[in-house]
Protein backbone atom coordinates (compact mmCIF):
# COMPACT_ATOMS: atom_id res chain seq x y z
CA UNK A 1 0.00 0.00 0.00
CA UNK A 2 1.25 3.49 -0.83
CA UNK A 3 0.42 6.83 0.76
CA UNK A 4 0.89 10.46 -0.17
CA UNK A 5 3.83 12.34 1.26
CA UNK A 6 3.02 15.96 2.06
CA UNK A 7 4.31 18.74 4.28
CA UNK A 8 7.52 18.03 6.18
CA UNK A 9 7.45 14.40 5.02
CA UNK A 10 8.49 15.60 1.58
CA UNK A 11 11.79 16.61 3.16
CA UNK A 12 12.40 14.20 6.04
CA UNK A 13 11.05 11.02 7.62
CA UNK A 14 10.78 12.58 11.09
CA UNK A 15 11.02 15.91 12.89
CA UNK A 16 12.56 17.09 16.15
CA UNK A 17 12.01 20.29 18.12
CA UNK A 18 13.34 21.74 21.36
CA UNK A 19 11.26 24.86 21.99
CA UNK A 20 7.65 25.83 22.53
CA UNK A 21 6.99 29.18 20.88
CA UNK A 22 8.97 31.30 18.43
CA UNK A 23 9.95 34.95 18.68
CA UNK A 24 9.69 35.45 14.92
CA UNK A 25 5.91 35.64 15.29
CA UNK A 26 5.03 34.77 11.68
CA UNK A 27 1.31 35.37 11.20
CA UNK A 28 0.83 32.32 8.99
CA UNK A 29 2.62 29.92 11.37
CA UNK A 30 1.00 26.48 11.43
CA UNK A 31 2.71 25.56 14.73
CA UNK A 32 1.23 28.65 16.40
CA UNK A 33 -2.22 27.74 15.12
CA UNK A 34 -1.90 24.13 16.32
CA UNK A 35 -0.71 25.23 19.75
CA UNK A 36 -3.59 27.68 20.03
CA UNK A 37 -6.12 25.10 18.90
CA UNK A 38 -4.99 22.50 21.43
CA UNK A 39 -4.31 24.83 24.35
CA UNK A 40 -0.50 24.57 24.26
CA UNK A 41 0.42 28.24 23.87
CA UNK A 42 3.27 29.41 26.13
CA UNK A 43 2.27 31.70 28.95
CA UNK A 44 2.42 35.19 27.50
CA UNK A 45 1.75 34.06 23.93
CA UNK A 46 3.45 32.28 21.05
CA UNK A 47 6.37 34.69 20.76
CA UNK A 48 7.52 33.77 24.29
CA UNK A 49 10.11 31.06 23.64
CA UNK A 50 10.32 28.16 26.09
CA UNK A 51 13.29 25.91 25.22
CA UNK A 52 13.43 22.42 26.69
CA UNK A 53 16.15 19.75 26.74
CA UNK A 54 16.00 17.26 23.90
CA UNK A 55 18.19 14.20 23.43
CA UNK A 56 17.54 12.03 20.41
CA UNK A 57 18.81 8.61 19.39
CA UNK A 58 19.36 7.23 15.93
CA UNK A 59 16.36 7.37 13.62
CA UNK A 60 15.65 5.87 10.23
CA UNK A 61 16.08 8.37 7.44
CA UNK A 62 16.66 12.11 7.44
CA UNK A 63 15.56 14.16 10.46
CA UNK A 64 14.25 17.71 10.04
CA UNK A 65 15.20 20.12 12.83
CA UNK A 66 13.32 22.19 13.81
CA UNK A 67 9.79 22.05 12.39
CA UNK A 68 7.67 24.08 14.85
CA UNK A 69 10.05 26.93 15.67
CA UNK A 70 13.09 28.67 14.23
CA UNK A 71 16.64 28.83 15.56
CA UNK A 72 16.90 32.23 17.23
CA UNK A 73 19.63 33.90 19.33
CA UNK A 74 17.68 33.19 22.52
CA UNK A 75 17.26 29.49 21.72
CA UNK A 76 20.61 28.86 20.01
CA UNK A 77 22.27 27.01 22.89
CA UNK A 78 19.28 24.68 23.27
CA UNK A 79 19.18 24.11 19.52
CA UNK A 80 22.91 23.36 19.39
CA UNK A 81 22.52 20.81 22.18
CA UNK A 82 19.67 19.09 20.35
CA UNK A 83 21.61 19.07 17.08
CA UNK A 84 24.71 17.63 18.74
CA UNK A 85 22.53 14.88 20.17
CA UNK A 86 21.05 14.14 16.74
CA UNK A 87 24.39 14.10 14.97
CA UNK A 88 26.28 12.19 17.64
CA UNK A 89 23.65 9.45 17.30
CA UNK A 90 24.47 9.14 13.59
CA UNK A 91 21.48 10.93 12.09
CA UNK A 92 21.37 12.84 8.82
CA UNK A 93 19.86 16.25 9.66
CA UNK A 94 18.05 18.88 7.61
CA UNK A 95 18.28 22.18 9.51
CA UNK A 96 15.37 24.45 8.56
CA UNK A 97 15.04 28.04 9.78
CA UNK A 98 14.68 31.72 8.97
CA UNK A 99 18.34 32.29 9.72
CA UNK A 100 20.19 34.77 11.91
CA UNK A 101 23.80 35.34 10.84
CA UNK A 102 25.25 34.98 14.35
CA UNK A 103 23.40 31.69 14.77
CA UNK A 104 24.51 30.35 11.39
CA UNK A 105 28.13 31.26 12.16
CA UNK A 106 27.94 29.16 15.34
CA UNK A 107 26.21 26.33 13.52
CA UNK A 108 28.85 26.30 10.78
CA UNK A 109 31.61 26.24 13.38
CA UNK A 110 30.04 23.24 15.11
CA UNK A 111 29.41 21.29 11.90
CA UNK A 112 32.73 21.77 10.14
CA UNK A 113 34.49 18.43 10.45
CA UNK A 114 33.06 14.95 10.74
CA UNK A 115 29.42 16.09 10.97
CA UNK A 116 29.40 18.36 7.94
CA UNK A 117 28.61 15.53 5.51
CA UNK A 118 25.40 14.70 7.39
CA UNK A 119 23.99 18.24 7.55
CA UNK A 120 22.01 20.34 5.09
CA UNK A 121 20.73 23.84 5.74
CA UNK A 122 17.37 24.88 4.27
CA UNK A 123 16.80 28.59 4.78
CA UNK A 124 13.31 30.05 4.45
CA UNK A 125 13.19 33.02 2.09
CA UNK A 126 9.62 33.78 1.00
CA UNK A 127 10.43 37.25 -0.36
CA UNK A 128 13.36 39.58 -0.93
CA UNK A 129 11.22 42.61 -0.07
CA UNK A 130 11.94 43.55 3.55
CA UNK A 131 8.60 45.36 3.89
CA UNK A 132 6.83 42.13 2.95
CA UNK A 133 8.97 40.11 5.37
CA UNK A 134 8.37 42.54 8.24
CA UNK A 135 4.63 42.40 7.59
CA UNK A 136 4.29 38.61 7.59
CA UNK A 137 7.29 37.65 9.77
CA UNK A 138 7.69 40.63 12.13
CA UNK A 139 10.40 39.17 14.37
CA UNK A 140 12.46 37.40 11.70
CA UNK A 141 15.67 38.58 9.97
CA UNK A 142 15.55 40.65 6.78
CA UNK A 143 16.44 39.39 3.33
CA UNK A 144 20.05 40.63 3.35
CA UNK A 145 20.79 38.72 6.53
CA UNK A 146 19.18 35.54 5.21
CA UNK A 147 21.18 35.78 1.98
CA UNK A 148 24.37 36.36 3.99
CA UNK A 149 23.59 33.20 5.94
CA UNK A 150 23.22 31.24 2.72
CA UNK A 151 26.56 32.52 1.45
CA UNK A 152 28.25 31.74 4.79
CA UNK A 153 26.93 28.17 4.89
CA UNK A 154 27.89 27.55 1.29
CA UNK A 155 31.38 28.96 1.91
CA UNK A 156 31.75 26.62 4.90
CA UNK A 157 31.19 23.63 2.62
CA UNK A 158 27.80 22.72 4.09
CA UNK A 159 25.01 21.60 1.74
CA UNK A 160 22.47 24.36 1.20
CA UNK A 161 18.91 24.71 0.00
CA UNK A 162 16.09 27.28 0.15
CA UNK A 163 12.41 27.08 0.99
CA UNK A 164 10.11 29.70 -0.50
CA UNK A 165 7.05 28.30 1.25
CA UNK A 166 4.95 30.19 1.67
CA UNK A 167 5.84 32.49 -1.18
CA UNK A 168 4.90 35.94 0.07
CA UNK A 169 5.07 37.47 -3.42
CA UNK A 170 3.59 36.30 -6.69
CA UNK A 171 6.87 36.10 -8.65
CA UNK A 172 9.79 34.08 -7.22
CA UNK A 173 12.17 35.02 -10.06
CA UNK A 174 14.24 37.41 -7.92
CA UNK A 175 14.62 34.81 -5.16
CA UNK A 176 15.63 32.06 -7.59
CA UNK A 177 18.16 34.28 -9.37
CA UNK A 178 19.66 35.55 -6.11
CA UNK A 179 20.02 32.23 -4.29
CA UNK A 180 20.85 29.82 -7.12
CA UNK A 181 24.63 30.40 -7.08
CA UNK A 182 24.78 29.44 -3.38
CA UNK A 183 22.30 26.56 -3.37
CA UNK A 184 23.90 23.14 -3.71
CA UNK A 185 20.59 21.23 -3.47
CA UNK A 186 17.13 22.58 -4.29
CA UNK A 187 14.88 25.64 -4.16
CA UNK A 188 11.38 24.68 -3.03
CA UNK A 189 8.35 26.76 -4.06
CA UNK A 190 5.01 26.53 -2.28
CA UNK A 191 1.97 28.74 -1.90
CA UNK A 192 0.38 29.73 1.38
CA UNK A 193 -1.44 26.75 2.92
CA UNK A 194 -4.71 27.05 4.87
CA UNK A 195 -3.94 30.74 5.30
CA UNK A 196 -7.41 32.00 6.21
CA UNK A 197 -7.88 29.38 8.95
CA UNK A 198 -4.42 29.93 10.41
CA UNK A 199 -4.75 33.70 10.49
CA UNK A 200 -8.07 33.36 12.29
CA UNK A 201 -6.70 30.98 14.94
CA UNK A 202 -3.57 33.13 15.35
CA UNK A 203 -5.76 36.22 15.97
CA UNK A 204 -4.25 38.19 13.10
CA UNK A 205 -5.47 41.80 12.94
CA UNK A 206 -7.89 42.86 10.18
CA UNK A 207 -5.18 44.30 7.91
CA UNK A 208 -3.27 41.00 7.99
CA UNK A 209 -6.46 39.03 7.31
CA UNK A 210 -7.17 41.25 4.31
CA UNK A 211 -3.61 40.88 3.05
CA UNK A 212 -4.01 37.13 3.39
CA UNK A 213 -7.21 37.22 1.35
CA UNK A 214 -5.42 39.15 -1.38
CA UNK A 215 -2.43 36.80 -1.35
CA UNK A 216 -4.65 33.73 -1.65
CA UNK A 217 -6.57 35.34 -4.52
CA UNK A 218 -3.32 36.17 -6.32
CA UNK A 219 -1.94 32.65 -5.82
CA UNK A 220 -4.82 31.07 -7.69
CA UNK A 221 -4.88 27.69 -9.40
CA UNK A 222 -4.13 29.40 -12.72
CA UNK A 223 -1.18 31.15 -11.08
CA UNK A 224 0.11 27.77 -9.89
CA UNK A 225 -0.11 26.36 -13.41
CA UNK A 226 1.71 29.35 -14.88
CA UNK A 227 4.38 29.15 -12.19
CA UNK A 228 4.91 25.48 -12.94
CA UNK A 229 5.27 26.11 -16.68
CA UNK A 230 7.80 28.87 -16.07
CA UNK A 231 10.02 27.06 -13.57
CA UNK A 232 9.54 23.32 -13.96
CA UNK A 233 12.57 22.99 -16.23
CA UNK A 234 14.89 24.78 -13.81
CA UNK A 235 17.35 22.18 -12.47
CA UNK A 236 17.21 23.47 -8.89
CA UNK A 237 13.48 24.26 -8.56
CA UNK A 238 11.00 21.85 -6.99
CA UNK A 239 7.36 22.36 -6.08
CA UNK A 240 5.67 21.60 -2.79
CA UNK A 241 2.45 19.59 -2.71
CA UNK A 242 0.36 22.78 -2.55
CA UNK A 243 1.33 23.39 -6.19
CA UNK A 244 1.87 19.82 -7.44
CA UNK A 245 -1.68 18.79 -6.73
CA UNK A 246 -2.96 21.70 -8.83
CA UNK A 247 -0.78 21.00 -11.85
CA UNK A 248 -1.29 17.24 -11.77
CA UNK A 249 2.30 16.34 -10.99
CA UNK A 250 2.40 13.01 -9.14
CA UNK A 251 2.72 13.08 -5.38
CA UNK A 252 5.77 11.65 -3.75
CA UNK A 253 4.66 8.34 -2.26
CA UNK A 254 6.08 5.88 0.18
CA UNK A 255 5.28 2.22 0.68
CA UNK A 256 3.48 1.67 3.97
Amino acid sequence: MTKRITGTREWATSTVNCCNGCSHGCWYCYAHSMAARFGRLPEGGWTVERPYPRKVGNRRGRVMFPSTHDITPATLDSCLAALRSLLAAGNEVLVVSKPHLDCVARLCMDFVGSWRERVMFRFTIGSLDDAVLRFWEPGAPGSDERLACLVAASSAGIATSVSAEPMLDTDPAAIIDEVSPYVTDLIWLGRANQLAARLAVNHAPPNVVEAGRQLMAAQSDDWCRDLYKRWNAHPKVRFKDSIRRIVGEPDYVEVA
